[in-house]
């Protein structure tokens, strides 16, 4: 969320930023309703200070008719007051209702675009395989291993469900096991985090109102989460950190759930796009400083492109356009993973940063050297997200008699060269 001061001062900055992201929204709707807002305010205002006024008249009213008139005055008051704040509070449902869909301001190196085919590539890494035999798509050999069953996940899940067995299982384990390990050396805290979480850490991130078409709710009213951001930011909600505690970083672990309500007949066999799933997120709340927060943005870039050498995946690094943005984000990287079976990349982590837009909705503030109390600023990236790594690992590591080649920073998790 924005400041409204900030917004009425830089409406053409938000048509602007709502063009670039392909977001409909009017500015000057928002700026009409907060005219009346502050109407409605002042003219209450006035009306309680005659209400207390006449207040201070009864109390020293000497004869009763002067009482009984000035108590049918502080009635009509009364009621003409009950009005007015039935009427501000509608016009702070509608305000409320439309400030949450203003757009961040998106970094000027964003790239225009209207989606993620307009992504602009920024660097590649490792070679794309090429195999001595007939490479086969990680369906065919995990099916063929007996460690990949989705007749049985969709009897027992439905649509997307999928059981995974066998070596598969110590694979996801040693790869969680490695990406903890490797990002909590870099000072981030591991956190085991939520996903049953209620409604307000959603509005905050900015997941709500906008993708609310792919949580899953419950009928208590709470909501799955994606992912293990929602959580880990909504950790500090309505908290003063102090100053020398930040920067505050998280690896956050927590299953996941999407309903991928608007990807209907987008990747519907395999493990790319399921229902349920499991994630390591890095999260990180600094100071509010655009250099920092970009600072910060490269190092949870960085991480995750470590992670993804010594697993020896090759992958491409995208700058995603401005239609291929959140609400929130300022900038945001995608890594993509080379798919052989699909001759293409996929992308496997996004990293993006906000500057104070979740934590001003959160209310997440520290104060400052100066001794003032300003909003943090946020990032968050993808260290691991599986199955959906399975794909490219097993697919890249696979060999002619159906094994897997364990990469050698992977070993000592799985007690292997090969499975």
């Amino acid at each position: 969320m924005l400041d409204i001061k900030f917004i009425r001062e830089n409406k053409e900055l938000i048509k602007d930023a709502a063009r670039k992201k392909h977001i409909d929204f009017d500015v000057e709707k928002l700026i009409e309703i907060d005219d009346k807002r502050k109407e409605e305010l002042s003219f209450i205002e006035n009306m309680r200070a005659k209400q207390n006024e006449a207040t201070k008249k009864i109390t020293g009213a000497i004869n009763d008719a002067d009482r009984k008139t000035l108590i049918l005055d502080m009635q009509q008051l009364k009621k003409e007051l009950g009005s007015r704040e039935e009427k501000l509070r509608l016009c702070m449902d509608e305000w409320r209702a439309l400030m949450v869909r203003v757009p961040n301001i998106p970094d000027m190196s964003v790239p225009e675009g209207e989606t993620d085919a307009d992504n602009q590539e920024i660097r590649k890494w490792g070679s794309v395989p090429e195999f001595s035999f007939e490479a086969k798509s990680h369906i065919d050999i995990l099916l063929a291993r007996g460690e990949f069953d989705l007749e049985r996940g969709a009897k027992v899940s439905g649509f997307r469900g999928y059981f995974l067995s066998g070596s598969m299982v110590k694979l996801s384990f040693a790869l969680w096991q490695f990406v903890l390990d490797q990002i909590s050396e870099n000072g981030y805290r591991p956190l085991l985090a939520p996903s049953l979480i209620k409604k307000e850490p959603f509005i905050g991130t900015g997941y709500l109102p906008q993708s609310e078409e792919d949580l899953y709710k419950t009928q208590d009213g709470e909501y799955l989460s994606g992912t293990a951001e929602v959580a880990s930011m909504g950790y500090f909600m309505d908290e003063v950190i102090p100053k020398e505690k930040l920067p505050i970083k998280f690896v956050a672990f927590s299953p996941c759930f999407r309903r991928e309500a608007g990807s209907y007949g987008k990747d519907t066999k395999g493990l790319m796009r399921v229902h349920e799933f499991f994630k390591l997120e890095q999260v990180v709340l600094c100071e509010a400083n655009h250099d920092m927060s970009v600072s910060f943005h490269e190092e949870i870039l960085k991480n995750s492109e470590t992670l993804m050498q010594k697993l020896e995946l090759p992958y491409r690094v995208v700058i995603n356009a401005g239609g291929d943005l959140g609400l929130g984000q300022v900038k945001k990287y995608d890594i993509e993973a080379w798919i052989p079976s699909l001759n293409t990349y996929r992308e496997t982590h996004s990293a993006s940063y906000f500057h104070d837009f979740q934590t001003r909705r959160l209310n997440i503030k520290y104060r400052g050297d100066d001794g003032k109390i300003r909003f943090a600023h946020s990032l968050n990236n993808t260290a691991l997200a599986t199955p959906r790594i399975l794909i490219p690992f097993v697919e890249i590591h696979q060999m002619e008699d159906g094994k897997i080649f364990i990469p050698e920073a992977l070993r000592k998790y799985i007690g292997a060269d090969v499975i």
